[in-house]
């Protein structure tokens, strides 16, 4: 695929692809990271940010990806040695899904966000922030937000200040981190630094049709067996010829057609005999017209799916 193609794959925005030109004609390699809050279950949706760093690392970009123990200690996710040992995990996880090793810049928030010019920084952006824009930006990634804790407050302005002092060109992830990101497109020249250009992705339906989330346990996680994957596909929402907010569709579209060349469909003969699908428009059009089944659908992802996490089991033990 050509850089740009790698580069906009599966992304739902760049902001702004005039930025992006520039950076990619001005700059060999240019730098670009995600932030995640370690989490005790890696699921597909956080699989969504790890595969668009895949493709810029394959497009020449320097990659870091940051362990964010001190975000997670902030958004009540555990205490600070809770964590960082599930940060740990996590960047196992992370290596076993292909970034490269020698690569991948891997940070601990620790391990720069407690030094005085860090919070010099926080507390500068404090100032110039309103506590709406704030609390308006943790709206969809902050937990117990009816009753927010003003470490809660804090979360975006530090992600802000994470962009900056990281130094990167890019910041990725998922559309429900577009305030937070804006914020930062906004306040960070008032410091002195750069604006960052961000590249979204989708936001993955949970197998029940809700977003994917670890709390509402409608989630496929690194980890999952191939018998719980039977299970959940099993169970999974996929209502016939639909192909819009289809959760089993989205994890082909998303996950297992950027990875194979073609997709088979294993079927008796007396329901057609296999079926093969040579990209995701064709597997799109074939469910919409009824040519395939959605149990067949959902057999196809758990095998896919299986194949997929087969090598990251193994990594994790």
């Amino acid at each position: 695929m050509e850089k740009m193609d790698l580069i906009k794959r599966n992304v739902q925005e760049i902001v702004t692809e005039e930025e992006l030109t520039k950076l990619l004609e001005t700059k060999e390699h240019p730098s670009a990271y995600t932030g995640y809050e370690p989490s005790g279950k890696i699921h597909m949706g956080h699989v969504l940010t790890v595969n668009k760093l895949l493709d810029l690392q394959k497009a020449g970009f320097e990659i870091t990806v940051l362990l964010a123990d001190v975000h997670a200690y902030l958004n009540q996710k555990g205490t600070m040695e809770e964590v960082r040992k599930t940060a740990d995990y996590n960047k196992e996880c992370f290596l076993a899904l292909g970034l490269d090793p020698e690569k991948t810049n891997f940070v601990y928030g620790s391990d720069f966000q407690l030094s005085p010019e860090y919070m010099l920084n926080v507390l500068k952006l404090t100032q110039a922030t309103s506590l709406n824009r704030a609390k308006r930006s943790m709206d969809e990634v902050g937990r117990k937000m009816e009753d927010p804790k003003v470490s809660q407050m804090v979360y975006p302005i530090m992600q802000a200040v994470d962009i900056a002092l990281l130094g990167v060109d890019v910041a990725v992830g998922g559309i429900d981190q577009r305030k937070i990101h804006m914020l930062a497109r906004e306040g960070l020249p008032g410091l002195g630094f750069k604006a960052p250009l961000c590249i979204h992705t989708p936001i993955l339906l949970g197998l029940d049709g809700t977003k994917m989330s670890s709390s509402n346990e409608n989630y496929i996680s690194v980890d999952d067996d191939e018998a719980a994957l039977k299970k959940k596909f099993k169970k999974a929402f996929c209502p016939a010829e639909d192909i819009e907010n289809n959760p089993v569709l989205e994890l082909f579209k998303y996950h297992i057609s950027p990875r194979y060349d073609e997709m088979v469909f294993e079927r008796p003969e007396k329901f057609g005999g296999d079926l093969v699908c040579k990209s995701y428009a064709e597997l799109e059009k074939v469910f919409a017209d009824g040519s395939l089944h959605p149990m067949d659908l959902k057999n196809g992802a758990a095998k896919y799916l299986n194949e997929i996490l087969e090598p990251v089991r193994a990594v994790l033990g």
